[in-house]
């Protein structure tokens, strides 16, 4: 999967959780200070990208994770390796 489609994907969960608008949200966006994701959406964003990309991540990791380039990354190293 190609780092274009993680993106997108990625920012679809975003919108979802965080009730926003897809276009609004940039790839160097902080969940928190741009975003205003409080802690219990940060476990829902983390459910969500668990969801849509049918994989299981390290929590406590994931959760280090603050920006949505960051989230991409991530989530690319563990859709790489299930492939």
């Amino acid at each position: 999967m190609d780092r274009t489609e993680v993106e997108n994907r990625v920012k679809k969960v975003i919108a979802s959780v965080l009730k926003i608008n897809e276009g609004n949200i940039s790839s160097e966006a902080n969940f928190i200070f741009d975003l205003g994701a409080d802690s219990l959406q940060s476990l829902q964003l983390v459910a969500g990208f668990e969801e849509e990309f049918d994989i299981e991540m390290d929590e406590d990791a994931a959760l280090g994770v603050h920006s949505v380039s960051e989230a991409v990354n991530f989530i690319k190293t563990y859709v790489d390796v299930k492939v």
